[in-house]
């Protein structure tokens, strides 16, 4: 039987300016600088039959020009395979950059590839990617993150939040973290009595706190009914986490920031969090997305992914456990399409595949690009 094969690879970094500058707590203690571009690697697959597929990784300030470099170095790797073969793909990717590590940029310039070949072969099935892993559910409950960093007044973090849930979206995060801690609990209990007790309220720290700055404000807030605290300590800090959940009522999240399975599979044997938050372009695509969550799911954990909602909506939907999708109206530019979100939830797209069109606007913020064939 004749295979298919991969006849032409295309990448592109794209640059995409932020409609203002985004500060966290890593920007209140002076860790960062204040975000201004999402850096962004597209890789475009095409196969000797005729299927495509698109997949894309980002980065967040500096190392968007490492992972692009390093994509168009593994890029002609995949001349000449089979589609299909997506795991092995994935490992020989990885074996090229063994030298390296197999943890992040190393990994995160696989992911653009390894979601592109997912998107060609639910593609090529006439699936929903969705539909093609199995889904559980055909919508999914979502909170907004963007309206609440920090250089936003509480009033307006209120208002924003008013908007958001105007417009079908169900939950709310907030950052916390800075310096004032007593600051942070005002900006908390004030949300919670402008929203009242029944929506949901997520608050991101960011890693910005040691263990006893983190229990104190965990236990000043845990009467307010937060769906979870975020990050409250160091991301690698596995039994710090676990020592705080097991103190504290309101349940932690945390994952966001591991960029490999193996750090995550840690979070999760010591019993560190109730939400997992991994991110697939951060720890090498789909691939090794299901591979953890089905590890997270035999553990009973619930499901948080963050951030590239485009990506994650359809993951999501294959977790069998209760999961939030992060909403972020900061990519919608680049792509065609539109997440529709109804009653509180995203709806997961029935389109092939990821569903997604890249926009002329994305091809205008292209600083490079290369194709090997």
């Amino acid at each position: 039987m004749s295979m298919d094969a991969i006849m032409r690879v295309s990448l592109s970094h794209v640059i995409l300016p932020l409609s203002g500058p985004v500060s966290d707590a890593k920007v209140m203690t002076g860790r960062q600088a204040p975000m201004t571009a999402v850096s962004f690697t597209f890789a475009e697959l095409e196969s000797r039959d005729g299927h495509r597929g698109m997949g894309f990784g980002y980065v967040l300030r500096a190392g968007g020009q490492a992972q692009y470099a390093h994509a168009r170095e593994l890029a002609p790797q995949l001349i000449g395979e089979d589609p299909n073969d997506i795991a092995r793909i994935w490992d020989k990717l990885a074996w090229q950059g063994a030298s390296v590590g197999r943890s992040g940029v190393a990994v995160q310039a696989i992911a653009a590839f390894d979601t592109a070949l997912w998107d060609m072969k639910a593609r090529r099935a006439d699936l929903s990617l969705a539909k093609l892993l199995g889904t559980h559910r055909e919508a999914i409950p979502t909170y907004n993150t963007s309206g609440g960093y920090f250089g936003t007044r509480i009033e307006e973090v209120c208002a924003n939040a008013d908007r958001s849930r105007a417009s079908g979206i169900r939950g709310v995060k907030m950052k916390v973290g800075q310096p004032d801690v007593a600051e942070d609990i005002r900006r908390v209990i004030a949300l919670r009595k402008h929203l009242g007790d029944d929506v949901p309220i997520m608050i991101d720290a960011n890693q910005q706190w040691d263990r006893d700055t983190a229990l104190r404000f965990g236990r000043a807030v845990d009467d307010l009914g937060l769906t979870w605290i975020e990050e409250p300590l160091s991301a690698h800090d596995y039994e710090g986490h676990a020592w705080l959940n097991e103190k504290l009522d309101t349940p932690i999240a945390s994952g966001e920031m591991l960029s490999c399975t193996e750090s995550l599979r840690q979070l999760i044997s010591h019993r560190s969090i109730r939400y997992l938050q991994p991110d697939a372009p951060r720890i090498g695509g789909v691939t090794p997305f299901m591979d953890i969550a089905a590890v997270a799911a035999g553990a009973g954990l619930k499901l948080a992914p963050h951030f590239v909602m485009e990506i994650h909506l359809p993951l999501a939907a294959a977790y069998p456990h209760e999961t939030w999708v992060e909403h972020f109206e900061w990519l919608e530019p680049l792509f065609e399409e539109r997440v529709e979100i109804r009653d509180g939830c995203m709806q997961v797209p029935a389109r092939p595949g990821l569903g997604l069109t890249l926009s002329e606007q994305a091809r205008s913020w292209t600083v490079a690009s290369e194709t090997v064939s």
